[in-house]
């Protein structure tokens, strides 16, 4: 099992043509991903090859859905034009876009993340999921990567991980890989993002191959905090966590555009007393995180 994503998901790739498109492209594939296709309006029809596969470039989102049955999306397009790639994948109604680029500006952010939030199905649950921006996507490890997470760090395992950093996302995978991962998400560190700490942890919750969660925060906002109250009430696995930051000066933004300190709130004191609060063990380091994710596995 897995959250979001698995060995069946189709996946295009929007801005398959571009730099980063391409090479992560070649790796997705080399890590199992079922790469189906690209989108680029203006190379319509053309195709990309990697290797022995030869890929398909459709003219719209809309188009790559109805011709290859994708269900997930990649962006790589530069954040000037990242809205209006994310605004076509929801309206074409995918079930989950996956949103690499950094910078784009939050007001774009907030607008295609309240259009996702307006459509839903017939039971009233939104059809698509936008993880990110600037993260570095999701891995199911052994059977798909949509992101730039090195595939080859870990293996497949009953740890899930959630994480606002993508270096610290790779750094934990890495530390635990001898235990591996049910699915690994970077969520991103911007102030409006698609998936949740939340929204992650209520999946891994209900995911039955999940054996423990590791959630990774930042100084800056009130994520973690509400995250603490709703494994409080919610969560039933153990857990352990990281808030990256205890050295931050305050005031300034660090890393991340999210990642500022107002007072005392949104600082990673605040937020490593909230989690434990809610009986979450927090490392004061990744590596310590790690070790007290072994302690609590060997007790499973």
């Amino acid at each position: 099992m897995s959250i979001y994503l698995n060995k069946d998901s189709r996946v295009i790739v929007q801005g398959i043509t571009g730099g980063e498109g391409t090479k992560h492209t070649a790796l997705m594939l080399k890590a199992g991903t079922q790469v189906v296709g690209g989108v680029n309006a203006r190379k319509a029809g053309t195709s990309v090859t990697h290797d022995d596969v030869t890929l398909p470039v459709y003219g719209t989102v809309e188009e790559a859905m109805k011709e290859t049955g994708a269900d997930v999306s990649i962006v790589f397009v530069p954040p000037a034009f990242t809205k209006d790639a994310v605004v076509e994948a929801i309206e074409a109604g995918i079930g989950l876009v996956v949103v690499i680029t950094e910078g784009v500006p939050v007001q774009d952010s907030a607008e295609f993340w309240a259009l996702a939030q307006s459509k839903v199905d017939a039971d009233g649950k939104q059809v698509t999921r936008i993880i990110g921006p600037n993260c570095p996507g999701i891995i199911t490890p052994g059977e798909s990567l949509v992101g730039i997470t090195p595939a080859n760090i870990t293996g497949k395992g009953g740890v899930g991980l959630v994480s606002k950093s993508g270096t610290l996302t790779y750094q934990m995978m890495f530390e635990l890989r001898d235990l591996g991962f049910s699915t690994a998400i970077g969520i991103g560190g911007d102030p409006v993002i698609g998936t949740t700490h939340i929204d992650a942890l209520a999946a891994f919750e209900a995911d039955p191959e999940t054996k423990a969660i590791v959630m990774i925060g930042e100084i800056g906002g009130d994520a973690e905090e509400r995250a603490a109250e709703f494994i409080k009430a919610n969560v039933t696995k153990p857990m352990v966590g990281y808030v990256a930051g205890f050295t931050a000066p305050e005031g300034k933004t660090m890393g991340h555009a999210g990642a500022i300190v107002s007072g005392s709130a949104g600082t990673a004191q605040a937020k490593k007393e909230a989690l434990e609060a809610a009986g979450v063990k927090v490392g004061k380091t990744p590596s310590e995180t790690a070790s007290l994710l072994r302690e609590v596995y060997a007790s499973l």
